[in-house]
Order: structure tokens, then sequence, then C-alpha cells
């Protein structure tokens, strides 16, 4: 009988990935790769239908980080799913490594480049309506945040995506209500979101972005919708997992020094 993951381990090995090879790199964006761990452990290790060692099989999920600035978060879940070895993460944002600030197509696992904000859920409707047309039974997931709710071309892709039906157009949402220059409510009110959703005529659902087994329930739950795209509202946490990152806007931007880089491994562990 196969041992089921430890998908808490999981999270928090990918946690200490992020850490450190910012830490390395001297790159920011933490806060935005740690408040997604568990949305990209419950993706990559429960949910899509992917295969590591045929990473182009033609009836494979396909995922999309529209938040390309979180981009270390993918590149640590891509390694620890067999992708590519795990030593390639050492060369993150160095000289003659693969890995860049935002994710690129040519890094086997990634789908498409990503990083200029609000396009994740257009490209994923694109995506999915080719699907629906072809008769193709994948999925495709987009992993966008609050601050992309600020792009028009993220509602307008949202009426395109409700007027053709697209249920096999999934996008999470990573509410962790602050953005790169301040809190959603200073830069922009989003509320009342679930609403604004429902009026634009997808499936709207809520669940607690750090709670794996919440989070697989709501995804699964996005089966029964139809003739509707579905969208996850997952409130989370930005820097979650190490205390004095949370909520902050500074990790955004900070790469940790050595004592905090410690102090931080700590916390995790």
């Amino acid at each position: 009988m196969k041992k089921p993951l430890d998908l808490e381990n999981i999270a928090k090995t990918i946690r200490k990935i992020i850490l450190t090879i910012s830490y390395e790199s001297k790159v920011g964006h933490i806060g935005s790769s740690f408040s997604i761990v568990e949305i990209l452990v419950i993706l990559y290790f429960s949910f899509l239908r992917i295969n590591p060692r045929k990473p182009k099989w033609h009836d494979r999920d396909r995922f999309i980080l529209s938040k390309g600035h979180a981009a270390p978060a993918l590149y640590a879940t891509l390694a620890l799913r067999g992708f590519f070895p795990q030593r390639n993460l050492s060369k993150y944002c160095k000289d003659k490594g693969l890995l860049e600030e935002h994710p690129k197509h040519t890094v086997l696992g990634i789908e498409i480049s990503t990083g200029s904000l609000g396009h994740g859920i257009s490209i994923g409707a694109g995506m999915a309506i080719s699907a629906k047309l072809r008769k193709k039974n994948f999925r495709v997931v987009v992993l966008m945040s609050d601050a992309e709710c600020d792009e028009g071309e993220t509602w307008e892709s949202a009426l395109f995506a409700s007027h053709h039906h697209l249920q096999n157009l999934i996008v999470l949402l990573d509410y962790n209500k602050v953005q790169a220059f301040g809190s959603i409510e200073e830069v922009l009110q989003l509320e009342p979101l679930t609403s604004k959703w429902r009026a634009f005529g997808w499936n709207v659902l809520e669940v607690d972005g750090h709670s794996m087994p919440k989070l697989l329930s709501t995804i699964k739950k996005t089966a029964a919708s139809a003739n509707k795209p579905s969208i996850i509202i997952c409130h989370t946490v930005r820097g979650k997992g190490v205390t004095f990152m949370e909520h902050t806007i500074d990790w955004h931007y900070l790469n940790p020094k050595k004592e905090q880089y410690y102090a931080a491994l700590e916390e995790i562990d």
C-alpha cells in the first residue's frame, strides 16, 4: 500500500527553499511566494492531472501562475514534484541558471511565461476554450493575485469565460489583501468580491488558503459546476509561516539578511 504524502512537511520544505534561494540570490518576493505554498502543494500533489516524466503529455491539466513574481514557490514545487533536479534551484537568478525572476516557458513544467499581471486569466480562458472546441478533457487552473482584480483585462476575461461556459477553467485567487504599494483597502477596495464574481457569471467558492484539507475539498467541488467557470477565493496571509514577514509590504521587496534568514528557518521548522 502506497504511503500517503506528508503534505505539511512538503509545504515546510517549499518555504525553506523559497527562503534559501531568495537569501542566496538576493532577490525578493518572499511574502508573495509564502502566501501560495499550500495552494501549490494541493494542486501539484493532490489535484492536477500531470506527469513529470511526460511534461508535454497532451491530456495534462494546464497550470498558469499569473502572479509570476511568486516564481520561487512554483520552482520549489516543480523541483519537489520531479520536473527538474533540485540542484537547479541553487542557480535561481544567477548566471547560467535557467530559473529567472519570473516563470519562463522554457523550464519544464511551466506552460507559459508570466509576470505581466492580469494576463494569466486571459491566457487560461484561451486554453480552456481551445480544449472545449477540440473536445479535450483537460482542465486549466490559473492562480492569480488579488491585485490583478484591479486590472480591466481580468474582468474582460471573466465575462468571456462565463459567456462561453468554460466549466473547465478554475481560478484560484490569492486574497492576501496586500499589494505592492499598500493594503487592498488603501489602494483599491475590492469588496464585495464574491458578489462581483457571481455577477460576472462565475461559480464562486471561498476557503482558508492555508488549510490543505479544506483547499482540496473545495477545489473538488468545482467539478459540480455546470456550464460555469469557477473561482476559489483563497483567504491567505502574505509571508505566512514567518511571524516578522506576515501581513507586511516590506517582504514583497526585501531579501533576508543572515540573522533574519536563520531566524526564519528556525520558525518554519
